[in-house]
């Protein structure tokens, strides 16, 4: 076993191994460290991500977890780059996402064609999904739920400290009607103090990715983005470097709380002044 500095995917995977001793053996940690003749810190390490298991640990554990040649096969590969510094994964895959938002102490995004998941409406989320042609109509069911259930961060007592920087773009691009708008607007405006608006006047900014930068109290920090290929998780010094510069420009050109509220109360006002809007009459 090696020690190493965790990733998100390190700890996503220790996690499935924990998981599948509570629900594949009667054993605690402690019992399964005396059962496999390891050092009890040797399990919680493997199972929270700081460490690294051999191929043999791997095989040791997943046995006496009751899995056969090859489910010990599929796992090693996936687990083979677990403390990769870089990332990706496939578009679908939500958990580790999921448990990254779920540890992070702060979060600090930065979007520009879509309002952040985590602020989405139910509604606006499904329409999301229908325009960009999410699969059927149980795909993008699917899809609604899997979002809300992420923004289960917000009902936490100590829920992480976050600040969305939302290009002015995202809140022009008409998505559903314009009750589906108007709500969503109204979320963020009761939001105000977590999102910040990047106006459309400050030139560059809507050229660059959209980028998420994740902190923790234990655990290094993290920089991810994602586009319809892939979800990409960066742990490497340039990318928090060049992360950090994004957002420490972003905090210099986007508009303060004050300021983004009225402009948020702007977009409301427009969708119900608006005489040639001919989906939906919200005056």
């Amino acid at each position: 076993m090696t020690a190493i500095i965790s990733t998100a995917y390190s700890r996503d995977l220790g996690d499935e191994l924990r998981h599948l001793r509570e629900t594949c053996t009667t054993l605690g940690g402690r019992a399964m460290a005396v059962q496999l003749g390891w050092d009890p810190s040797k399990v919680s390490n493997i199972e929270t991500g700081k460490a690294r298991a051999s191929d043999v640990d791997l095989a040791q554990y997943l046995a006496t977890c009751g899995k056969d040649l090859d489910f010990l096969q599929e796992f090693s590969n996936r687990y083979r780059h677990a403390f990769d510094l870089y990332y990706a994964q496939a578009p679908g895959t939500l958990r580790t996402l999921a448990m990254v938002e779920s540890m992070a102490t702060k979060i600090f995004a930065y979007e520009i064609l879509s309002i952040p998941g985590l602020l989405q409406t139910e509604s606006y989320a499904r329409a999301l999904f229908t325009e960009i042609g999410s699969g059927s109509l149980e795909d993008i069911e699917k899809g609604v739920e899997r979002r809300m259930g992420r923004q289960s961060i917000w009902r936490r007592p100590y829920r992480p400290e976050c600040v969305f920087y939302v290009h002015e773009v995202a809140l022009r691009m008409r998505i559903g009607d314009a009750k589906v708008m108007e709500d969503q607007y109204l979320r963020l405006l009761f939001n105000a103090h977590i999102l910040r608006v990047v106006p459309a006047t400050i030139k560059g900014f809507a050229f660059r990715s959209k980028c998420t930068l994740f902190e923790f109290s234990k655990a290094s920090p993290l920089a991810y983005t994602e586009t319809d290929l892939a979800k990409v998780f960066a742990q490497g010094p340039e990318a928090l470097a060049a992360s950090r510069k994004l957002f420490e420009r972003l905090d210099a050109v986007a508009l303060d709380e004050e300021q983004s509220k009225n402009r948020l109360a702007e977009y409301v006002s427009g969708l119900r002044e608006d005489p040639h809007d001919p989906r939906t009459d919200l005056a």
